[in-house]
């Protein structure tokens, strides 16, 4: 029986603990709602319909053809020989043909144009990659600036706390006569105002929650526990690995297959064919009757004219390629002088950070000495909040430069991307 109590009580503080959410899970949610991610699926599907177009140009290729034609004259034979008939070719004349081609060799054409649909499929992945990319920075944002809510309500927690405790402390100074109810009132100020302080911060933080609730597609409970990650995460030069680099070379890769596609054009094409029609004439002109025929052989084309463009062709092909490089050594410049300026914050902050605890524990005992004056009358209460205020100020800086930190540094792990 008391095993079974037991169980009932820790079951019952498992169900009544808040959530806890963490960064990794809001970045997760949040890819996995975001509305642009239905784009994958759509590129994936488009490449495969063109891919599978692109090769039917292997199977046979059927056309069907058929005309009336009059003529104003008609092959005759000029000879005339007694008791034979040579008939007439008529004007007029009819044929339907059945064309069937079987392509052998097309220089390379089909497989220009497979790569050529890869590659622009590979770029609008990559650029998809580059538009989610910006939403991991602002699932960031929500997340730290939730963060930064929860450490100052935490301060504003320990400040009523102290305030409280000053306000029985003030009333017990008015039995003895030592303080007076304007003491007492200016503490209930500061209550108040501390109040207030903390119902704005929590409406600011449930903005917050809603906003990131949105993000994420799920909704969040206004208790949820949200994890903070670690600050201490090591900051060393690394490889970058943005998505917009990936986009650059896949940019290229698609100039490349373009330049395959218009070597292709000018190469020769050979295959097989074969016709079958019925018509007046058929294959004998100097019949007139209605008669089937066919043709079958081998077909030999080559196009030349594609040859006039082909130098202009390719060279615009390398300017769109330099423009890639320049757009790539711009953003790597960019992003140095990024890296550069996060790394001077998160340095500047740390240099901040190591002095907080040393201000604040400064402050306690600026703000115990006061409290003991108050306590002999030698300091009055005004003096004491003033001081009281300056230490909670002190706290909430510190609250600050701890998320501050925590921005600057995912910002240099967003900006590198690793």
């Amino acid at each position: 029986m008391e095993r079974i109590i037991y169980t009932l009580i820790l079951l019952c503080g498992y169900l009544s603990a808040p959530a806890q959410l963490t960064l990794d899970d809001c970045q997760k949610k949040a890819r996995e709602n975001y509305p642009i991610i239905r784009r994958y699926d759509l590129i994936e599907k488009s490449k495969q319909f063109n891919l599978s177009n692109a090769a039917k140009a292997y199977l046979p290729q059927l056309q069907v053809n058929a005309k009336a034609t009059y003529q104003s004259d008609v092959v005759t034979i000029p000879i005339h020989v007694p008791g034979i008939t040579i008939p007439a070719i008529p004007k007029d004349q009819y044929q339907a043909v059945v064309d069937l081609n079987q392509t052998l060799w097309d220089g390379g054409t089909i497989q220009s144009q497979k790569q050529v649909i890869k590659a622009n499929s590979e770029v609008e992945s990559r650029q998809l990659e580059v538009d989610m990319y910006a939403l991991e920075e602002r699932v960031n944002q929500m997340y730290f600036g939730i963060l930064l809510f929860d450490n100052r309500l935490e301060q504003n927690r320990i400040f009523q706390e102290d305030l409280e405790r000053n306000r029985k402390n003030v009333a017990e100074y008015m039995k003895n006569g030592v303080a007076n109810q304007a003491d007492l009132d200016a503490v209930r100020v500061e209550q108040l105002n501390a109040v207030q302080t903390q119902t704005q911060l929590q409406a600011t933080r449930a903005a917050y929650i809603k906003m990131l609730s949105i993000m994420i597609g799920d909704s969040i409970a206004p208790n949820t526990v949200f994890a903070k990650p670690q600050a201490d995460l090591p900051i060393v030069p690394s490889a970058n690995n943005r998505p917009e680099l990936h986009l650059f070379d896949a940019q290229n890769a698609m100039f490349d297959s373009q330049k395959a596609m218009i070597k292709s054009s000018y190469m020769p094409k050979l295959g097989l064919f074969i016709e079958g029609g019925y018509g007046r004439p058929g294959l004998n002109m100097l019949s007139n009757k209605w008669e089937p025929f066919y043709i079958g052989g081998v077909r030999l084309s080559w196009n030349f004219s594609s040859l006039y463009t082909k130098n202009n062709d390719l060279q615009k092909i390398e300017i769109n390629k330099n423009t890639v490089e320049t757009q790539r050594e711009l953003f790597l410049y960019n992003i140095r002088l990024a890296e550069n300026q996060q790394n001077a914050d998160i340095q500047r902050i740390r240099d901040l950070m190591n002095r907080d605890d040393e201000i604040i524990a400064l402050r306690g005992n600026i703000r115990k000495a006061a409290e003991a004056k108050v306590a002999n009358g030698t300091e009055t209460v005004t003096d004491l909040m003033r001081e009281m205020t300056m230490e909670d100020l002190a706290r909430q800086t510190k609250a600050a430069h701890e998320i501050d930190l925590l921005t600057a540094i995912y910002k240099l792990k967003n900006t590198r991307n690793n």
